[in-house]
């Protein structure tokens, strides 16, 4: 039994079973003994990788997609660039390299990282310390100045808690996490939720019973539309998850590459499940802002020219480095079971006034 087990289930008996996102949230961001705040948990040695440490193909073309919209916002001297969940600034640091091909977009970026890990706060600062930007970090995205900015969000939707609620001939009953005699366990409230019905979208208002939904809060979603909106600019998010509303389960765990229970060990695994990007797109569209896509990653890394980076990356490699490069490019861009190309999709909030983005023009 983990640390946090035994906390949680100390939580369970004195209060009773709790809701999923409740578990999720104390799994991955514990004060002592949550899984990001204990742990780096990129890269070969860690749990998972991302795609920004597949290539530095993958970050650069991020930072030319961020140049390019600001020449689209008419080139303001001064910018936000924000990043939600920057793992180990690996992302930042290619996206920054990349954008010196444009000095003055360089120099009016203002970097601002949204980390709650100490521990990954201190490898962004490594990672970034070269880089004469200003640099400051938060806790929460609402304590980011306000202003025009430009947002990216690589994995990070995905590891936000989610609710789950399963249909019964009552209405929609929320999905705990209560304690069964030695061991976590799924259970189902007694009670029916009262608001979930209505807010559900039509095609899933029939839902069999016993059907499962998950939701979270659309609170990031909401702040970052509200600021593209009030002050320009735009929003990228980059996630595993499917392109409409659906019903079914997606919550998971990682752990040494492979998959596991999400009940298991907790604070050891990394716990998260699919992001919906149609309820994504449906606060965006609420709070006015435009919605591009969502879209296939390998098909906006190509229209980006990812392959075209790839060739000239192998121009002045050995055989061993482009054998690499051709590996990290069919990762990033092809589907299967390995492949990131087709799970993973890319979707953009932004001001109405910058019609198409790069990357979402077909």
């Amino acid at each position: 039994m983990t640390s946090l087990e035994a906390e949680i289930g100390a939580i369970i008996a004195r209060e009773g079973p709790i809701s999923i996102a409740r578990y999720m949230e104390l799994c991955l961001g514990h004060p002592a003994h949550g899984y990001y705040t204990t742990r780096d948990p990129f890269g070969a040695r860690g749990d998972f990788v991302t795609a920004p440490e597949i290539s530095q193909m993958f970050g650069e073309l991020i930072g030319l997609w961020a140049a390019t919209v600001w020449q689209k916002m008419d080139a303001p001297g001064a910018v936000h660039l924000v990043e939600l969940g920057p793992g180990r600034g690996t992302l930042m640091a290619d996206a920054l390299r990349a954008a010196t091909i444009v000095p003055a977009f360089r120099a009016a970026l203002h970097v601002h990282l949204v980390e709650t890990s100490p521990l990954l706060r201190q490898r962004q600062r490594d990672t970034l310390a070269s880089f004469d930007v200003p640099l400051a970090w938060y806790r929460d995205l609402a304590d980011v100045p306000q202003g025009t900015a430009l947002f990216m969000a690589n994995e990070f939707f995905d590891a936000l808690p989610v609710h789950q609620a399963v249909k019964a001939p009552d209405g929609w009953h929320e999905r705990m996490v209560a304690w069964d005699g030695d061991r976590l366990a799924f259970a189902v409230h007694p009670a029916p939720l009262s608001d979930l019905a209505p807010a559900l979208p039509h095609e899933l208002q029939a839902a069999p019973s016993g059907a499962l939904f998950e939701w979270r809060s659309d609170a990031v979603a909401r702040e970052m539309s509200r600021r593209v909106v009030r002050a320009g600019g735009a929003a990228l998010i980059i996630d595993y998850g499917h392109a409409e509303s659906a019903l079914g389960e997606t919550l998971q765990a990682v752990s040494g590459h492979g998959f596991a229970d999400p009940l298991e060990r907790p604070g050891e695994l990394d716990v998260t499940a699919h992001v919906d990007f149609g309820a994504l797109a449906r606060v965006a569209l609420s709070e006015g802002a435009r919605v591009h896509g969502p879209v296939p990653q390998g098909w906006f890394l190509h229209r980006l020219g990812i392959a075209e980076r790839a060739a000239k990356l192998k121009s002045g490699a050995t055989a061993a480095q482009a054998e690499a490069i051709d590996a990290a490019l069919a990762r990033l861009t092809q589907g299967g079971r390995t492949g990131m190309g087709e799970l993973f999709k890319v979707m953009a909030f932004a001001h109405p006034a910058l019609g198409d983005l790069p990357g979402f023009d077909r």
